[in-house]
């Protein structure tokens, strides 16, 4: 218990006056300080490195540049690696630019929020107001360490939320901590990172679950408090960019429903080399470890449950095509349609189908591995937003006839990433040289500053 000592953190109660973030004690946001009292869950919670791969899913789908035009994500969005890269993959996309010291950069400090046990760490110290002021580079240097055990666990190895406002998202919507099963905490823990959320004007994050969590109501929510991520850069409309709402649709599927948590699949408990059994941290794809997730509640072999499972991936990808299709000739069509002299009064209704549409694409294909945890959801989310992107062409179409432009509107070569990012009116070759400066100068300050202040690793 002794490497413990200089780094447990007690949670102030004025932070949280509910549910499990009161009184907290926080584990060190160095994992490796555990590897000794917890081997077993250390070693494997560093397997999570092996997901080297880097896959660039903007040069898999460059309609996805159109689509977030106008917006970060236009210009980077690499598939999500283990939680051992997560400090180096926030450092390297080209979302969070290429700050050049503390007021510098794009993106606010909330963009750490689920990246690092430093978050945590920090509120503590100092207060959410203070985490949440400024921009992302302004604490660089208090954020070093990788997602790892203080994002999830009491200094003692028991399950905790690390950040109050996570806790305040699940009293929302009914789940206190206090009253919560086991299985209820092992998927309260996932979703600190792995749901919808969004930035309030004062720059703290929320989860916008005030009358529900279904795709519906998170957007009538956000239609009530008039809120936008941006404003998309073709066709002007205010637009909503999903997160990763994996919680929100998990538990509605059929594991969710039955009281299947997030750790039951992904974080299996596993035979040790000495025969004891523990829960492994190495957190992935469960056809990984197929007999200890999957088969112990199935009879299927894992070749046709991997079967199962492509065909509804294979399903969802259509219709994720399909709506990409419609949304990317929506948003070209309302910029010919503002080019012709539309008003403000004859876009608005298609500029909110727009709006609706995409939101609705998005909130699906957002939801990390939504074909295995719930496919049928998936699809009718995506068939309505097909439904409300037609019917945005439609409006679209009578606002340009009555400027008489009655002609196909043509769209500009977005065949490949390079094609759609110049298409979009993005200089990629600046971006990319500002960034590799940015992790020359200033990312290696951040870390001897950390080294600094904190010592450790």
């Amino acid at each position: 218990m002794a490497v413990r000592a200089s780094w447990i953190i007690t949670s102030v109660l004025a932070l949280s006056a509910v549910g499990a973030y009161a009184a907290v004690q926080l584990m060190d946001a160095d994992s490796s300080k555990y590897a000794g009292e917890f081997k077993n869950q250390y070693e494997t919670w560093k397997q999570t490195a092996e997901s080297q791969d880097v896959v660039d899913v903007l040069a898999e789908d460059p309609n996805l540049v159109v689509l977030w035009a106008g917006y970060g994500f236009a210009k980077d969005y690499n598939k999500a690696r283990g939680h051992a890269y997560s400090i180096e993959d926030i450092r390297n996309t080209l979302r969070t630019g290429a700050p050049t010291g503390p007021d510098d950069g794009p993106m606010p400090m909330a963009c750490w929020s689920c990246k690092t046990p430093d978050v945590g760490r920090y509120i503590v110290e100092k207060g959410e107001k203070d985490y949440f002021t400024g921009k992302w580079s302004r604490l660089g240097g208090e954020m070093h360490h990788e997602i790892g055990c203080g994002n999830c666990h009491e200094a003692d190895g028991g399950l905790a939320i690390s950040t109050p406002f996570t806790d305040r998202g699940m009293v929302a919507i009914g789940w206190k901590w206090a009253d919560a099963s086991r299985s209820q905490k092992q998927s309260m823990v996932c979703a600190q990172c792995h749901v919808e959320y969004y930035f309030t004007a004062d720059k703290f994050v929320k989860f916008p679950w005030d009358m529900g969590t279904t795709v519906d109501e998170i957007e009538t929510y956000y239609d009530a408090i008039n809120f936008a991520d941006w404003t998309h850069a073709i066709s002007k409309a205010p637009m909503l960019k999903a997160q990763h709402p994996g919680f929100e649709t998990f538990m509605r599927g059929t594991h969710g429903r039955n009281g299947v948590s997030c750790a039951n699949c992904h974080m299996p408990r596993v035979q040790a080399a000495d025969g004891k059994k523990f829960t492994s941290h190495n957190i992935g794809n469960p056809f990984d470890n197929y007999e200890a997730s999957c088969g112990r509640c199935h009879d299927q072999s894992k070749e046709d449950m991997e079967g199962v499972v492509a065909k509804y991936k294979g399903m969802v990808n259509e219709a994720k095509m399909n709506a990409e299709r419609q949304l990317v000739h929506a948003h070209y069509e309302a910029a010919a349609a503002w080019k012709a002299g539309a008003s403000e009064a004859e876009m608005a209704d298609a500029l909110k189908a727009i709006r609706h549409a995409q939101w609705r694409w998005d909130f699906a294909i957002a939801s990390h591995g939504v074909h295995m945890h719930n496919p049928t959801e998936a699809l009718q989310i995506l068939a309505s937003s097909l439904d409300r992107a037609a019917e945005a062409r439609v409006l679209l179409a009578r606002v340009l006839a009555t400027h008489g432009q009655t002609a196909a509107i043509a769209i500009p070569d977005i065949s490949t990433k390079a094609a759609a990012q110049a298409a979009v009116g993005l200089d990629a070759a600046k971006l990319k040289a500002d960034k590799a400066k940015f992790l020359e100068t200033l990312a290696p300050e951040w870390d001897k500053a950390y080294k600094a202040a904190h010592g450790g690793n």
